[in-house]
């Protein structure tokens, strides 16, 4: 998510590469974020080939930041 937050849109390679992880659990996450509406896929073609690109949304980027401030109260809340 942190990566979607960043950027408008990033393709499946790029996040692939960006996060050093195979296709499938790649795949097997974006998948979950896409059913909780966290984030939109939009596929079409350059040449021949797929291209799959995604966007966090509106409820992502508030999950999103909701998960973040909880993390600061967790690691507050230990020092």
């Amino acid at each position: 998510m942190s990566a979607l937050s960043v950027n408008d849109m990033i393709d499946f390679n790029s996040l692939k590469e960006f996060l050093d992880v195979t296709d499938g659990n790649l795949a097997s996450h974006l998948k979950a974020l896409e059913k909780e509406e966290y984030i939109a896929v939009e596929k079409s073609f350059i040449g021949k080939k797929p291209n799959t690109k995604y966007a966090i949304t509106i409820r992502g980027k508030k999950a999103f930041e909701d998960h973040l401030k909880a993390l600061e109260k967790l690691i507050k809340s230990q020092r």
